[in-house]
């Protein structure tokens, strides 16, 4: 199975980069399953439905998001709907949503996982424990098992990749919007990297205008974030997964920036 992961898809700047370059993404990686993390994607801050469906549009089969999912309250409306658009699983049982997902194709079967850390997050149950519940019920469905751990801390992404390593085919961390240079696969077979990226605004402060950034970080004031403009740029990852055993045999970072 051939599969590509997009970072953090942010403002208009990320949903049009996406959508001039996913499809050639997906051929040239002969990848035949995608995701992409699109919480993000109104206004650089949560979904709606229309972006949903412009995201999914460009190529996606599976949506995740973070904690930014409820920042928009018409997605309280739709998300029940969209069974491929998740929410983080350790989320409260009394949310609305869901944080698996199954795609189908050509007679493979990937789940998707949508978590959330808890170091510098919003409070959440463990995303170690909720993943033990879970998985078994997942296992009987199929054995390759994408996780996207939306968290701040590295070392808590790469406890969690480490303590599955051989249980899922791999731990995609997002969240920070900067795309890291550790990818690698573990001994068991599970790929890990510490964080996929951004899709959006190259130019800025992980996606938002830096002018606005700087300033408040020299006064410490309050401002509301606007999207930098300027070129994009498209961050993310590509797996190669046995789909007899789930575990991962490649991957490779992806990215792509708009010339000036």
């Amino acid at each position: 199975m051939r599969v590509v992961f997009i970072g953090d898809v942010c403002y208009k700047s990320g949903r049009q980069i996406l959508k001039e370059r996913l499809l050639g993404i997906l051929k040239k990686y002969e990848a035949g399953f995608c995701v992409v993390n699109g919480e993000n994607a109104a206004g650089g801050k949560g979904i709606n439905g229309a972006y949903a469906k412009e995201i999914y549009e460009a190529g996606a089969d599976v949506i995740t998001t973070g904690n930014h999912v409820w920042a928009r309250t018409e997605i309280y409306h739709y998300i029940d709907s969209d069974k491929n658009l998740l929410r983080p699983l350790n989320y409260s049982k009394s949310n609305m949503g869901r944080g698996v997902a199954y795609i189908e194709k050509n007679g493979s079967t990937l789940a998707v996982v949508n978590l959330s850390g808890r170091v510098f997050m919003e409070p959440c149950d463990c995303p170690f424990d909720e993943m033990e519940r879970k998985l078994p019920e997942i296992k009987e469905r199929t054995k390759i098992v994408l996780v996207d751990f939306h968290g701040e801390a590295t070392s808590e992404k790469a406890a969690f990749a480490w303590n599955f390593d051989g249980r899922v085919s791999a731990v995609i961390g997002t969240h920070t919007h900067v795309q890291t240079a550790d990818e690698r696969i573990l001994p068991f077979g599970t790929a890990v990297i510490s964080d996929a990226g951004m899709t959006g605004p190259y130019d800025g402060v992980i996606g938002a205008d830096r002018e606005i950034i700087i300033d408040r970080f020299r006064t410490g004031l309050p401002s509301h974030f606007k999207m930098q403009k300027g070129r994009a740029q498209l961050n993310g990852v590509f797996l190669e997964i046995d789909d007899t055993t789930g575990k991962c045999m490649k991957i490779e970072r992806i990215m792509e920036i708009e010339e000036e």
